[in-house]
């Protein structure tokens, strides 16, 4: 009974860890922004460093023997680097590597061959230097042009940061219309119908929140939060509370003295016109 229980605790999830957008400023991020991090970082990449098989039961050909297929993804490393880069799916393997049928294995890492080359986006109309791979250049290729390659491509299989980046601003051209090509219309037009096709899949607030790390995310949510709400010193309130009582005081000051004044003078008067001692002017 007691192992019953605690499944059907376990079931009702009161054991799950809180996510990032559980609590704190995660939890009031926009939608935009979960649905891009759920595309980045919750979606299965395309396998790059493995060949997937097919259906879920394979037959030996020399045994006979049915085996289920197991697509099991290779564990990969990312450097702090990796995020200035732009590797085309491909990081860093970690393994054993036997160099000697006499000896014992010995750790190996294989690292994608990098090269600096120079990519070229039409909607920017900007070239960029850029460090790559070898499949990297081959998929900008295959989908003709690096702005095909960016838009067509998932965020899963972009990965870093920096085409994120450049994916978010390619986005946020197309919306805006290309104005870098006003003084151009005929490129102007030609390059809207050629990627304008792109922006279906998004809307405005999505293309906004596009390509941001949580980070990143988090203190663009805080610093729009404090733009739209100014705090004002506390030394400022308190100034003007006091300037407001000083002014209300001279006031009642003020007031206070015409009054005794007015009241003096009237009484001297009357006195004047009772005393029949007090001297008269003479004309």
């Amino acid at each position: 009974m007691a192992s019953k229980a605690v499944k059907s605790v376990k079931t009702l999830g009161l054991f799950q860890k809180p996510g990032l957008f559980d609590r704190g400023v995660g939890a009031l991020l926009p939608q935009a922004y979960k649905k891009f991090y759920k595309e980045w970082k919750e979606t299965e990449p395309s396998a790059v460093h493995y060949i997937p098989e097919e259906g879920k039961w394979k037959r030996d050909e020399l045994t006979g023997e049915v085996r289920p297929v197991q697509n099991i993804p290779i564990p990969l490393l990312y450097p702090k680097e990796y995020n200035n880069h732009m590797w085309g799916g491909e990081a860093v393997v970690q393994g054993f590597q036997k160099r000697d049928p006499r000896r014992r294995r010995v750790p190996h890492f294989w690292i994608p061959v990098l090269k600096r080359s120079v990519v070229h986006s039409e909607v920017l109309d900007t070239y960029f230097s850029v460090i790559v791979t070898n499949r990297t250049i081959n998929l900008v290729n295959s989908n003709y042009g690096f702005d095909h390659y960016l838009l067509k491509t998932p965020a899963c299989d972009l990965k870093s940061l920096l085409p994120l980046g450049l994916k978010r601003k390619v986005l946020k051209e197309l919306e805006a219309g290309c104005p870098k090509l006003n003084d151009r219309p005929q490129l102007q037009r030609e390059i809207l119908q050629k990627y304008g096709k792109y922006l279906e899949a998004y809307t405005s607030e999505e293309i906004d929140w596009y390509g941001y790390s949580y980070t990143e995310a988090c203190n663009r949510f805080k610093k729009q939060m404090e733009e739209q709400h100014t705090v004002v010193p506390l030394k400022h309130i308190y100034r003007t509370e006091l300037i407001d009582k000083l002014r209300a005081a001279s006031i009642e000051e003020a007031m206070d003295k015409s009054l005794k004044s007015s009241e003096s003078g009237l009484g001297a008067t009357w006195l004047k016109k009772m005393n029949p001692f007090t001297k008269k002017k003479t004309t």
